[in-house]
């Protein structure tokens, strides 16, 4: 039995009035989270010691009693800001460490918010009906019940986005019982820009495009913005259309990638992966916009949470070398960018980069025994032993045991 975490995502229909409420109580929370960043790092210059998050919440305590609005805000809501910073300052001393150690990455220190857009209930200050979310201190909000919810509800969330659209997100958990395996076929992935992603089956995955048309459609909303006058309400519309849209384009990706994770969680039993080092590799600019656009990171990710419930494991790999290796004899030889083929200088060997790429990530997943299934041929019985290992081993990736 394991504890499996999921999020319910609604389309939320607050009234003009909700509206007003609700953008008042995130003001307030912003107010909230700079003053008590502000008196943390003030208390830590005056005594040296740390303000926990319990002294945020008993400080916070006390300023309900000195400035009343901010009893407008559900307390449970309020005490969650505290937490908000906490995390905050946790984040920045783990990137500290991980930085000490070599790795490269910006440590971010926590700063001051010009704006906060959305507001947590931690189990509490919430009713759930059929149609609407009663909330408290704002009322009863309509929403889009398209699914039902399964599983103890943990925290609520209403967010606003950019383009001024409202969503609630519902965090629950559920004790489920995860098959150790589905049966079917291992398989290596090769995530690429040219062919979005290449199987070690011969299989080629192409993400959703964004037409010419509606990228043109996007840079000429975004030029709309430039053209108007700061402050102006022209400008604030123009920016409103530029937001709705790009969320637009947004959710396209969103749903393309959805799509092909959850056709490979159901077709393979065993998915090897390249942990890419997204956040250096997109330092290159000539490839920085292509990159960040595959969404590589979040494809992963739905990869991992999706494989949770259909009897698929999901294993990352050293990336090194993997496109530069012969999966034929182990050779290893330079591979500019430039060049889609490998011809392996020492075997003979030639076969698409991205092809023997997904058949080196595969054989590295599985020490060697996974091999290739370009032609068809089935997993062999030791690569299904190996897979169910990993899985009775407890290494499903995002499940909590």
């Amino acid at each position: 039995m394991v504890i499996v975490k999921k999020t319910y995502k609604y389309r939320a229909y607050p009234s003009r009035e909700q509206k007003t409420i609700l953008n008042r109580q995130m003001l307030l929370s912003k107010q909230l989270y700079n003053l008590l960043l502000e008196k943390s790092q003030q208390h830590f210059k005056d005594t040296g010691k740390t303000f926990t998050k319990y002294d945020m919440i008993k400080w916070t305590t006390k300023l309900k009693k000195e400035h009343p609005e901010y009893n407008e805000v559900y307390s449970q809501v309020l005490q969650n800001v505290p937490d908000r910073i906490s995390k905050a300052y946790k984040n920045f001393f783990r990137r500290v460490k991980e930085k000490r150690k070599g790795k490269k990455l910006k440590v971010g220190f926590p700063r001051f918010k010009s704006f906060v857009s959305s507001l947590t209930y931690p189990q509490s200050g919430f009713k759930i009906e059929k149609k609407r979310i009663d909330l408290s201190k704002i009322g009863r909000i309509n929403f889009v019940n398209h699914r039902d919810i399964d599983g103890d509800i943990k925290t609520l969330s209403i967010k606003k986005t950019k383009s001024g659209e409202w969503y609630i997100t519902i965090a629950v958990e559920q004790e489920d019982i995860i098959p150790f395996t589905n049966g079917k076929e291992v398989i290596g992935i090769d995530l690429g820009i040219t062919n979005y992603a290449t199987l070690s089956d011969g299989v080629v995955l192409q993400n959703r495009d964004i037409s010419k048309e509606e990228c043109n459609t996007l840079h000429k909303l975004q030029r709309s913005i430039s053209q108007r006058k700061k402050g102006s309400i022209n400008r604030k519309k123009a920016v409103q259309r530029f937001a709705r849209y790009s969320e637009h384009i947004q959710r396209i990706r969103e749903d393309a990638l959805h799509k092909m994770s959850y056709n490979l969680v159901n077709s393979y039993s065993f998915i090897a992966y390249e942990e890419l080092k997204i956040a250096n590799m997109v330092q290159n600019h000539n490839l920085a916009k292509s990159i960040s656009e595959s969404s590589w990171g979040n494809f992963i990710q739905l990869l991992q949470y999706k494989a949770e419930s259909a009897g698929c494991v999901v294993v990352g790999v050293n990336p090194q070398n993997t496109s530069k290796t012969c999966s034929g004899c182990g050779n290893v030889q330079d591979m500019p960018l430039s060049q889609r083929t490998y011809n392996c200088e020492k075997c003979g060997m030639s076969k698409d980069r991205d092809l023997n790429a997904s058949m080196n990530i595969l054989k590295r997943a599985t020490s060697g025994q996974g091999g290739s299934h370009a032609s068809g041929d089935s997993a062999s019985t030791s690569q299904k032993e190996k897979a169910s290992g990993i899985v009775e081993s407890g290494t499903i990736l995002g499940v909590s045991r």
